[in-house]
């Protein structure tokens, strides 16, 4: 099967009780490999029948599924129902050597589908957090496979090779920090191990990011449970074919969850109830009263942990590393058995969020050396969920404690569930140093809350892995000076400095039909190339013309109340840096009014940032050099989904732990917020902006930006053109001219609109990020990346991508008068839609494929 998907199924490899994935010693001792502890200490009831009833939802498939699956509540609103695996070491205490077979076993039948020489250059990438310790146990049994988690905690200094996000997720983004920058750029196959295979977004998402970094011919992915439909089914498979790569199954169970319409309400309004009924109840949830049996004593316990050794695969696990890590477990599982105390019945060793694999590993040792004793294993987790103590429902009990692994997210709650009343004589704590903090020993913290409800706490510290710092690099003594008009862009000197190298000369475009197909087949990114730019007919023109006499006002009000509100807040003096090339002529006016109404001529630039490659760090170390950081002001033109702000996020705190350069503010200044993603905007209306009509004879004659390795150096900046031939159609300064004439009738009204929003609460609600979700999945897209929402990313489909419709909000008036213009100059049709919260989205299929054709005879997607 070249280049296809290949689900096992043709192979009879459904597992069967007894001969299935998870035979090992614990079987041989009569345990019975799919014992959950929640339901041995019920009456045999199924610990998902509590969820069926109560919400109508199905799983269907053979007892070995309702074997390794539970159901609960959790309170998050994207997904209502969360699956509790039995064997997965997560929310269930279970036998360490179940929970390391169960990902063993896969790893050997993954060796075996892939041959010998497969094998030998696979990596295994695993998702954080429920399946870090579930990739690296299928890491070992790969063989000598190298392995690496995607993280949610950034290490200082650590490079992120990349990142995808998990959107039904209680915490979306996930990171990849190898400290071999080579790990995953080699050609063999790619495993990427996930604990459960519901819908393929998150696989996808991941697949696509790295595809276009690190295309490779084939993928496989392991989960402990296939749940896909039949639709989701078919979706990889199209998504495998596009790709060019052959993509394999290999799951330890498959079936259905079948969800009824409605879940998630009813869902949130049943954890909602319970919750309610619990406030006033503090043990509620943990079952029966704190033992209080702890004597408030802490034992610590020395692993001496091999030097140099990874506590997980955080930064990579080399076939070196698991040699001398096998090499040293069974000296410090004896000192671990050396510890607990004598007579010890029942023994939980106690993991910590994404640190699965090392306590884990002890765990099974501690298992092999105190035969008499009941080991169990399980790991303190992020995700809410709902406890009920009932023998019918998969989490029975929970703890909760403060975090205390100085998270990215700020301080919240962590948990641990069915350990309270789980009658362990001794709970063995194993966290890293990076997680051994105050917070950790603290009244109310993971240790005293432990000390509640067991005799006996003892810790055991796994030092942090921390990546060998690379070679410093030789950096320039300086870096170039900002480009200015009129030799770069036909903007005046003053108006922007372009912190960008000048590729004129280079041939960067490409035909729309022929971008679309490769950058979605992942073999080029949309920044390697540009499109070829449109040249509006007269009657375009016209229209432009005519939006931009209508809007000026209402756009110079706009320009007003954000630079106000950015002086009011930000600076005094702030340094505008605009993020080229939509952000630039809204940059230009915010300097034109500072200047006009307080007599202030304000630094602006204007840099690059790539979606998916983040900032130009180069740009950056310009800008610390010459401002204080605290001053920079980064400037857009609107948002849409908040693609953009979430990207400069990112790429702000990957460049302060880099270059140890604090004080740049990630909050950006827009001129229109319709999407709800900032603090920091004009007004939140979406509404035609004229400059969001154009290409590059709007934004001072200059081209998106470029950002290719055989172009871009690592002391360079990334690139743009500047198309001079163009001059005769540019109408960059009309814009600007037209939008600064009205500065004076509007003054009034900014200040009353000025004042007014700096005392209400703009606290970003993320709706459109919420609204693109569902419209992704409404319409079978399924990749929120080729859904843009708003006027201007509506015109930028339009314009530059090779789109399947347009959803325009219904009763919308001129505003679309040129989205209807260009629509139909193009063959897209318009849907009118209700409900909608911009005033139209731009639809890209998500398989184009160039060559098909409609009955027009013009090339359609597919």
């Amino acid at each position: 099967m070249d280049k296809a998907v290949n689900d096992g199924s043709d192979r009879g490899e459904r597992p069967v009780r007894g001969e299935g994935p998870y035979r090992d010693e614990a079987s041989a001792r009569g345990e019975g490999p799919y014992r959950g502890e929640a339901s041995a200490r019920g009456d045999g009831v199924w610990s998902g029948s509590w969820v069926a009833e109560r919400l109508g939802v199905a799983l269907v498939g053979d007892d070995t599924l309702t074997d390794l699956l539970g159901l609960a509540l959790r309170r998050n609103p994207k997904r209502a129902h969360l699956l509790v695996s039995n064997v997965l070491g997560k929310h269930v205490p279970q036998s360490p050597s179940v929970v390391y077979g169960a990902g063993f076993t896969l790893g050997r039948r993954v060796r075996d589908l892939l041959g010998a020489a497969g094998a030998r250059t696979a990596v295994v990438l695993g998702y954080a957090e429920t399946a870090t310790g579930l990739g690296h146990a299928v890491a070992d049994g790969l063989g000598d496979a190298p392995y690496l988690h995607s993280t949610r905690r950034p290490v200082p200094g650590a490079a992120r090779a990349g990142g995808f996000e998990e959107s039904h997720s209680h915490a979306t983004s996930h990171l990849l920090l190898p400290e071999d920058p080579a790990l995953l750029a080699g050609d063999g196959p790619l495993v990427l191990v996930d604990d459960e295979f519901s819908t393929g977004n998150t696989v996808l998402n991941t697949i696509r990011a790295l595809h276009e970094r690190f295309p490779r011919d084939r993928y496989v992915v392991v989960a402990l449970v296939d749940l896909r439909s039949a639709a989701d089914q078919g979706r990889l498979t199209d998504f495998a074919a596009g790709t060019g790569a052959r993509i394999d199954l290999v799951a330890a169970a498959r079936g259905t969850l079948r969800l009824p319409a409605g879940v998630l309400e009813n869902g949130q309004a049943l954890v909602a109830a319970h919750e309610r009924a619990a406030a006033g109840d503090p043990a509620r949830g943990e079952r029966g009263a704190p033992s209080g049996a702890g004597d408030g004593r802490i034992a610590r316990v020395d692993l001496s942990w091999p030097a140099g050794v990874p506590d997980g695969g955080r930064h990579g696990f080399t076939a070196a590393h698991r040699r001398r890590l096998e090499a040293a477990l069974p000296a410090m599982g004896a000192r671990l058995a050396g510890a607990l105390p004598p007579g010890a019945r029942r023994v939980l060793v106690l993991g910590c969020e994404e640190l699965m694999y090392a306590p884990l590993r002890l765990a099974r040792e501690l298992e092999r050396l105190v035969p008499a004793a009941d080991v169990r294993f399980s790991t303190t987790t992020r995700s809410p969920v709902l406890a009920v103590d009932d023998p019918g429902y998969a989490i029975r009990t929970r703890l909760v404690f403060p975090a205390h692994d100085d998270p990215a997210d700020g301080p919240g709650e962590r948990y641990t569930y069915n350990v309270a009343g789980g009658d362990f004589d001794a709970v063995l704590a194993v966290v890293d140093s990076t997680a051994d903090t105050p917070a950790l020993h603290a009244p109310g913290g993971l240790l005293a809350r432990l000390a509640q409800h067991t005799p006996h706490v003892l810790l055991a510290v796994v030092p942090s892995y921390v990546p060998a710092a690379p070679p410093a690099c030789e950096r320039p003594a300086m870096l170039s000076e900002p480009l200015r008009g009129p030799a770069f862009s036909s903007y005046a000197p003053d108006e922007v400095g372009w912190l960008l190298q000048d590729l004129s000369d280079v041939t960067l475009e490409a035909p729309t039909e022929e971008r679309e197909e490769a950058i979605q087949r992942g073999g080029a990114h949309y920044a390697e190339s540009l499109p070829v730019e449109y040249q509006p007919s007269e009657r375009y023109q016209a229209l432009f013309h005519a939006a931009l006499e209508e809007s000026a006002a209402r756009i110079a009000h706009a320009v007003g109340v954000v630079t106000e509100t950015v002086l009011a807040e930000r600076s005094p003096r702030p340094v505008l840096v605009s993020l080229a090339r939509a952000g630039t002529p809204v940059g230009v006016l915010m300097r034109r009014w500072a200047r006009h109404r307080h007599g202030l001529d304000l630094p602006h630039y204007a840099v690059s940032i790539v979606r998916g490659r983040g900032i130009d760090a180069n740009a950056l170390r310009w800008l610390a050099g010459r401002h204080d950081p605290r001053d920079v002001v980064f400037v857009d033109g609107w948002t849409g989904k908040g693609a953009i702000t979430r990207e400069l996020a990112a790429a702000l705190r990957e460049f302060e732990e880099a270059e140890g350069v604090t004080g740049f503010d990630p909050e950006i200044a827009v001129l229109a917020d319709p999407g709800s993603c900032v603090r920091t905007y004009g007004t939140r209306e979406d509404f035609l902006i004229p400059s969001a009509c154009l290409n590059s004879t709007v934004s001072g004659l200059i081209s998106r930006t470029v950002l290719r390795a055989d172009l871009v150096g690592p002391h360079d900046y990334h690139g743009a053109k500047f198309y001079r031939e163009l001059a005769g159609a540019d109408v960059s300064t009309t814009f600007l001219d037209a939008v600064s004439a009205r500065f004076d009738e509007v003054t009034d009204a900014v200040g009353a609109a000025a004042k007014e929003l700096l005392s209400a609460d703009r606290t970003p609600t993320w709706e459109g990020w919420a609204a693109v979700e569902r419209i992704s999945e409404e319409y079978g897209i399924h990749d929120v990346n080729l859904v843009k929402p708003g006027v201007g990313e509506t015109t930028r489909v339009l314009l530059r991508r090779v789109p399947w419709k347009i959803l325009a909000r219904a009763g919308a008036g001129p505003d679309l008068d040129h989205v209807r213009l260009l629509a139909g100059q193009r063959g897209v049709p318009v849907e009118e839609v209700t409900g909608l919260p911009y005033t139209c989205v731009g639809l890209i299929h998500p398989q184009y494929t160039r060559g098909a054709t409609g009955a027009d005879g013009k090339a359609v997607a597919v």
